[in-house]
């Protein structure tokens, strides 16, 4: 009876290993891991791509002005302020003259005076000319008498010195009638010079635009070239636009652009790009460029931040694949192809992609192929996999 009992416990002992090991064996090749891999996959559709190019930017202004003196000095009076709209020519602050009134009080005297000057030579070379011909007069007549003996030498010497001497005071009054010419020119050249200094006490608007800020007040002291007022132009509003070189392919003056503007996200602007810088951000690794606004709304501010999506033209019909599906092994780029049932991976040359995940695959995939998009973890080839509609977030390494 005792050896009955115990040959039954060690047969159910047994049982019970056995199903435990085989518990543990299924455990392990269906959720532990020696599991398959569960992968998700798709099969490339072919259809064409509207592929966007996506960046960020800052509003800002194509023409803008930093209107300030030429010279150091004293902020005598500012007549606009910060949102004040102006037009070209219009006044809008002033600078302490000084001391330029009175000079050009003095250099006006200095003109008048020289006037007289000029008309006092032109006086003394009128009568150095009537006494030049006087004196050729008196020389010919002299010659005459010379040569019938009526006079003697020594007294036509004495008139042909005179001749001399009245040709010499009418060389001295032309030199001295061009002098005072020459000096009114001078003073007239300085006069000009102070006007225009004077005028640029006076600081006028370059052009119809808007104040953005005001950097100065009255009594303030500025320097050469410090701005009193910043002004910008409304109507040449447009966004700066930054790129990631890698995606820019394509981009180029005139593509049609969509704007976002962050103070309004929920209205597209219509744009285009206007300009593509030759320069690039060699740091950030991005191109700029200006996409200016078809219509440039109302309330918006410099420095605002836009977000810009430009569109290229659609594709010719090619396969497409979900962007998720491209991988890269040994500096290859490829995808996990599908080959009785185990993953191969095949190198694929790739087209644009689009904004909502798709790309092209020009070569190596067929329609009929079936390609892993994601799977619970990474693959190898001929790796066990099992096929699911959809993996839980947790268990997606793609």
């Amino acid at each position: 009876m005792k050896t009955s009992l115990l040959t039954t416990r060690r047969v159910l002992i047994a049982t019970l290993a056995i199903a435990l090991v085989g518990t543990l064996a299924f455990v392990s090749l269906r959720t532990g891991p020696l599991a398959p891999i569960k992968v998700t996959v798709a099969q490339p559709t072919e259809g064409s791509l509207s592929p966007s190019i996506f960046g960020i930017g800052t509003v800002e202004a194509r023409r803008s002005w930093m209107v300030g003196p030429t010279t150091a000095g004293r902020v005598l009076s500012v007549k606009v302020d910060v949102g004040d709209r102006v037009k070209a020519g219009q006044l809008l602050a002033e600078m302490d003259p000084v001391d330029l009134s009175q000079r050009l009080s003095a250099l006006d005297a200095s003109l008048a005076r020289a006037s007289s000057a000029q008309a006092a030579a032109q006086a003394q070379l009128a009568d150095a000319q009537a006494k030049r011909a006087l004196a050729a007069s008196n020389a010919q007549r002299n010659q005459d008498l010379a040569r019938q003996n009526f006079i003697s030498a020594g007294a036509l010497e004495a008139t042909v010195q005179t001749q001399a001497s009245a040709e010499a005071a009418v060389q001295a009054a032309q030199a001295n009638l061009a002098g005072a010419g020459q000096d009114q020119t001078r003073l007239k050249a300085e006069r000009a010079g102070l006007s225009q200094q004077r005028d640029n006490i006076r600081l006028f608007a370059p052009g119809n635009a808007v104040v953005t800020t005001r950097d100065a007040e009255a009594g303030s002291t500025v320097v050469a070239g410090q701005p009193v007022l910043r002004l910008i132009d409304p109507s040449s509003l447009w966004v700066k636009l930054r790129v990631d070189q890698g995606r820019s392919a394509g981009i180029g003056p005139g593509l049609k652009a969509s704007i976002v503007l962050r103070s309004n996200p929920r209205t597209a602007l219509d744009g285009q790009v206007a300009r593509v810088e030759l320069l690039a951000d060699s740091v950030t690794e991005e191109r700029i460029a200006q996409v200016a606004f078809d219509a440039a709304p109302s309330g918006m501010s410099v420095g605002e931040m836009a977000e810009v999506t430009l569109h290229l033209p659609t594709t010719a019909p090619a396969l497409l694949l979900p962007n998720a599906a491209i991988q890269r092994q040994s500096g290859q780029t490829g995808v996990w192809r599908l080959q009785n049932s185990k993953p191969v991976f095949a190198p694929v040359q790739l087209g644009v992609q689009s904004l909502d995940g798709q790309v092209q695959v020009l070569k190596g995939l067929t329609k009929d192929d079936q390609v892993v998009v994601y799977s619970q973890k990474a693959l190898t080839s001929g790796a066990r996999i099992t096929v699911v509609d959809a993996l839980i977030k947790s268990e997606a390494s793609q």
